[in-house]
């Protein structure tokens, strides 16, 4: 017999030794409770009552799945025992704080679902760590605040969804970080107010939805800051007008204003939307709309089903610029009653007629009487409110706005949450003027004519947040007005007369987060403005006629995060106040007639300064060590509009993300040389040109060739000669390590990965 020939059985004895000889598979550990996949690498730990994030998880674990458990708290280093994965589910698991480093270690999660818990506040260092998530849900939490920085690590992040919250308010930069984002879902919340610069830096968002808000004006000013946004839903707030040139957004192509309370709207409401394609309005109380100016050239669908349209003679325009434009109009006609129900793409011009006045005045009556049938409720569901304002039930908003009332009126329902007195003639408000109000939230006292808020005037409005008495004529304030407002957080004194700051007036606010006192003629800061604010974080004095900063002004602004100083004369920067405010990430000192900035003048603030506005300012030197200190943490400079001929040391700022310089007159000589090397190194588009010398005028500096021949300069590439673009190569996906945010080019510096975020960033100064 062959020696390689063996019998079947010989064969079947052979490999059952192998098979024994072998080390049996890796088979991972699995949590006892839980139930773990192997193959897929996978573990579920489904509505088993854990109280912790279970530590036995094998290592190379992708997706954890820890639904419908006990948690409730999130401690750092939660999840250390898995750094690979991909996918967590953490719903219906009572969480209510997430400590800072919970999800340290996760370099590689792209989906994080945190719906369904008790979550009230957003830290700074929440999710730090999470440098390759693309999709954070946090639905249907308690959330109504969200700190700056929070979102600062998520820099790959393309979706967040944070509706079903119990949002009022989105400050400036609170979405800082988020520079992949393209879908932002703010819906079913309580927000009534968006700070101007609360989507700044979301340069590639392309979808918002704020709808189910309580909304009552289209933030024009805010949604102008987002440069690629197309689809906006801002369906079901309480809108009452779109007034001309509201909505300026450059590429919004769908817009969403259905189901609001829109009476009226200019026929140039969206003229300075180019792009617009789709436009829906239904479900408001719209009987008139003129046709829209030449500011829309691609609109190509009007949704108007739901409104009370009048299909007469006023019809007649809108229904021939449709036709002549070639806009499909969807609805139907509310009247009169020979067309009503008759869908307005069937109506032709010829039948758009009006009849005698006194014959459109019956059918008028007549009309209303059909469309609004007497009312069927209960008298005990009929809200309670005051004669001549209007009152809704459902979102429990009361307004009597501009309706010259000389008295706060009396007789509103306890249960309103939005009270809008805006616009009467009250002079002053004396105590106890809102009795039995201790659930409203928003109260609005803007252009009412006051000059004096008498102590207690406001006594039991437990729940009140947000107070404005913007545009008045207070010139002070008792030390008592704002008895009564444990809750109150944000407060609202711009463009009033206050020459002195209101000292002493906020010892009754603990609870004080943001202060906006710009447009004022206050002139200066004193020791102890801030006693009994001491947990403000953001205060705001822009466009006031500041002119001295005690060195000791801040003493009690141990927590303030943004101070807005821009528009003052200031003469110097306020160093040694800053030293009592070590923690201010934002600081706009734009505007104030400053000409030099001497060594470390901004080091007090070097573990937190985030954002410096020196823009505008006349500035003639900056010391080569302006910014010592301050690099490390830096994000965004501005120094545009000055008249600086070189520049300070820009070395040390690692992290930037935004610079610009423009309209500087610099010298580009060899004294310039590291500011032109230091653009060299970075990935970001530098705004600077050439002042002198004349021949050199208007280039930029990164394309003269003079620097080549100053001593250093050798290594410096040749200027471009070709204006063709060069190709820009995929960026880089981060593997679970921190991402470095400056990184140095390995081939040709202009060949940047993030060139076309840098030119977003820039298309708007």
């Amino acid at each position: 017999m062959s020696p390689l020939y063996l019998p079947d059985s010989s064969w079947m004895l052979m490999l059952s030794l192998l098979l024994l000889c072998i080390p049996a598979a890796h088979t991972g550990k699995c949590p006892e409770p839980c139930v773990c996949d192997q193959i897929q690498l996978t573990v579920a730990c489904v509505n088993k009552n854990l109280t912790q994030v279970p530590a036995t998880a094998d290592e190379i674990t992708l997706k954890l799945d820890l639904r419908g458990n006990n948690l409730q708290e999130l401690l750092a280093g939660a999840f250390k025992h898995t750094p690979y994965l991909t996918h967590l589910s953490l719903q219906r698991c009572d969480i209510r704080r997430v400590k800072e480093g919970a999800f340290r270690g996760l370099g590689r999660l792209v989906f994080l679902n945190l719906a369904n818990n008790n979550i009230e506040v957003l830290y700074q260092e929440s999710f730090d760590g999470l440098s390759s998530l693309k999709q954070l849900l946090i639905d249907r939490n308690r959330v109504e605040e969200i700190q700056p920085g929070a979102f600062s690590q998520l820099g790959f992040l393309n979706l967040l969804s944070i509706t079903h919250n119990q949002l009022v308010y989105i400050p400036n930069m609170a979405f800082q970080g988020l520079q992949n984002i393209k879908w932002l879902r703010l819906s079913h919340n309580s927000l009534n107010y968006l700070d101007t610069e609360a989507f700044a830096g979301l340069f590639t968002l392309n979808r918002l939805s704020l709808d189910h808000n309580e909304l009552q004006f289209f933030p024009t000013e805010t949604m102008m800051r987002l440069p690629e946004v197309t689809r906006l839903d801002l369906s079901y707030n309480p809108m009452t007008y779109l007034g001309e040139e509201v909505v300026s957004m450059a590429k919004l192509t769908h817009l969403f204003l259905d189901h609001m309370s829109l009476q009226d709207l200019s026929n140039t409401a969206v003229s300075k939307s180019p792009n617009l394609v789709h436009l829906d309005i239904s479900h408001n109380q719209l009987r008139v709309i003129q046709p829209f100016s030449q500011g829309s050239p691609k609109l190509a669908r009007l949704i108007l089903a739901g409104n009370p349209i009048s299909c007469n003679c006023y019809l007649r325009s809108l229904r021939e610029w449709a036709i002549r434009r070639r806009v499909k109009l969807m609805g139907t006609c509310g009247g009169p009653a020979h067309l009503s129900g008759e869908n307005l793409e069937a109506v032709y011009p010829a039948e758009l007629r009006c009849q005698s006045q006194e014959a459109m005045l019956k059918a008028e009556l007549e009309e209303a009487a059909r469309v609004t049938p007497p009312p069927t409720e209960e008298p005990g569901n009929k809200v309670k409110c005051p004669s001549s304002c209007v009152c809704e039930a459902n979102t429990h908003h009361s307004s009597c706005e501009n309706r010259g009332h000389i008295k706060v009126p009396r007789g509103f329902s306890p249960v309103t949450r939005l009270l809008d007195l805006r616009g009467n003639h009250f002079h002053y408000i004396p105590s106890n003027s809102f009795p039995g109000l201790s659930q409203v939230v928003s109260l609005h006292l803007q252009r009412c004519k006051i000059v004096e808020v008498e102590e207690g005037a406001f006594s039991g409005m437990k729940g009140l947040i947000y107070l404005y008495l913007s545009e008045n004529e207070l010139t002070s304030l008792s030390p008592d007005a704002f008895k009564g407002l444990p809750q109150l957080t944000y407060l609202h004194l711009e463009k009033n007369r206050f020459v002195d700051f209101p000292k002493g007036a906020f010892r009754l606010v603990p609870g004080l987060l943001a202060l906006h006192l710009e447009n004022n003629a206050i002139t200066k800061l004193e020791p102890g403005i801030l006693t009994g604010a001491e947990g403000l974080r953001a205060l705001y004095l822009t466009r006031n006629n500041i002119q001295h900063i005690s060195p000791r002004a801040l003493d009690q602004a141990r927590d303030l995060d943004a101070l807005h100083l821009g528009g003052n004369k200031l003469k110097e920067v306020p160093t040694e106040a800053l030293e009592r405010a070590g923690n201010i990430r934002d600081l706009r000192l734009s505007g104030n007639p400053v000409l030099w900035v001497g060594p470390n003048a901004f080091r007090p603030l070097e573990r937190s300064l985030k954002e410096l506005y020196l823009d505008n300012m006349g500035l003639e030197k900056m010391s080569k060590d302006a910014l010592a200190g301050v690099g490390p943490e830096l994000r965004s400079l501005f120094l545009e509009g000055n008249k600086l001929e070189e520049m300070p040391d820009f070395r040390p700022l690692s992290s930037l993300e935004v610079i610009n310089l423009a309209d500087n007159p610099l010298m580009c000589d060899c004294p310039l040389l590291p500011l032109r090397l230091w653009i060299e190194k970075i990935n970001l588009k530098v705004r600077a040109t050439c002042a002198n010398p004349p021949e050199l005028k208007g280039q930029r500096v990164k394309d003269v060739h003079v620097f080549k021949a100053c001593p250093g300069g050798e290594s410096l590439p040749p200027p471009p000669t070709s204006t063709s673009k060069p190709a820009k190569p995929k960026p880089v996906h981060p593997t679970g390590l921190r991402q470095v945010k400056t990184l140095k080019a390995k081939s040709k510096p202009h060949k940047s990965r993030n060139k076309n975020k840098n030119d977003k960033k820039w298309s708007r100064t």
